[in-house]
């Protein structure tokens, strides 16, 4: 397992609350040069962030405030490849950073000038470069946009996942697979140039996986994902959908109780026929999924007596 995590990973745990609880346990991280991390509390007009510490002003404990200068705040700020927006949107969040300096004020409370880029840069080094098409790293989501989810792939490094790679059952934005902030499973497609290419749909199994999970004659629970003149579209998993009769008053993105008609695998096919339909909240749940370590080389969806195939090679 890397030691390089999304940010926020580290935050609350035992140790890094500990690490940033004094002025005299921020002097240890610093010599001892420990990856910590911290919430934003303001980007200012410079673009420098400054950063909360819990021992700011409590009682029997020297001020300290953080401050990570602009061409610290990322990788690629200082030669203009990474944009300041990466820096205002840090704001509320944590970060991590080492402590490069600890200089006491004249009025007796302290300032710790922070790095976040150097931590970044030692991730990439020691970790992004060292990956393979294949590799099943963590990644937390940061933001969505219609063409697809973007992820903190380990220190605030970003990297996307393309809207056809989240899942097999289609969606009509990733906002109906993830949300910001969510804690998620990817496969690394490629790595080149110190770019990152991701995948997702991999991790949730395949159609015989899925299938196994449903029985005929059953009643279950779907998501309307597309409405065609010959059928509707439901999604029972997020790696298996069926096809239901045509039915008036249908739209995409309701919720559907549907009665599962028959699975055919050599056809990859799932029958069913919509019991009701109803319009409600869309309610996140976190992925099953079928592996979330070590590396795949191959990965086949496509059931072996299908006659159509649906692989990925890695």
């Amino acid at each position: 397992m890397s030691n390089y995590y999304p940010e926020g990973a580290l935050f609350m745990s035992p140790d890094n609350q500990n690490s940033i609880k004094s002025i005299f346990a921020l002097q240890e991280a610093m010599a001892q040069e420990k990856i910590l991390e911290a919430r934003v509390t303001m980007c200012d007009s410079d673009h420098n962030l400054h950063v909360e510490f819990p021992c700011a002003g409590s009682a029997g404990c020297a001020v300290c405030a953080g401050i990570i200068p602009h061409d610290e705040g990322a990788l690629g700020i200082a030669d203009g490849t990474t944009k300041d927006i990466a820096l205002i949107t840090r704001v509320n969040k944590p970060v991590c950073f080492k402590i490069k300096q600890i200089r006491k004020n004249d009025s007796g409370s302290y300032t710790a000038m922070l790095s976040r880029r150097e931590v970044q840069q030692e991730c990439m080094e020691n970790f992004i470069s060292r990956l393979s098409p294949g590799d099943i790293i963590p990644a937390r989501v940061t933001h969505l946009e219609q063409f697809g989810a973007f992820v903190d792939i380990g220190c605030g490094i970003p990297s996307l996942i393309p809207i056809d790679a989240i899942s097999v059952s289609r969606i009509s934005h990733p906002s109906d697979r993830f949300q910001a902030g969510q804690d998620i499973h990817v496969i690394i497609k490629e790595v080149s140039g110190g770019r990152v290419w991701l995948s997702h749909k991999e991790l949730l199994g395949t159609w015989e996986e899925n299938a196994a999970r449903f029985n005929y004659g059953e009643t279950v629970s779907g998501i309307i994902r597309s409405v065609e003149d010959y059928g509707i579209f439901v999604e029972l998993a997020p790696n298996l959908a069926g096809l239901a009769e045509p039915k008036e008053g249908v739209s995409v993105g309701q919720n559907a109780s549907v009665y599962i008609k028959a699975l055919i695998p050599e056809k990859m096919k799932v029958k069913l026929i919509i019991v009701d339909v109803f319009s409600g909240a869309h309610i996140h749940r976190p992925p099953e999924y079928f592996i979330t370590e070590g590396r795949l080389s191959y990965w086949k969806y496509s059931p072996d007596q299908s006659s159509k195939i649906i692989e990925s090679r890695f």
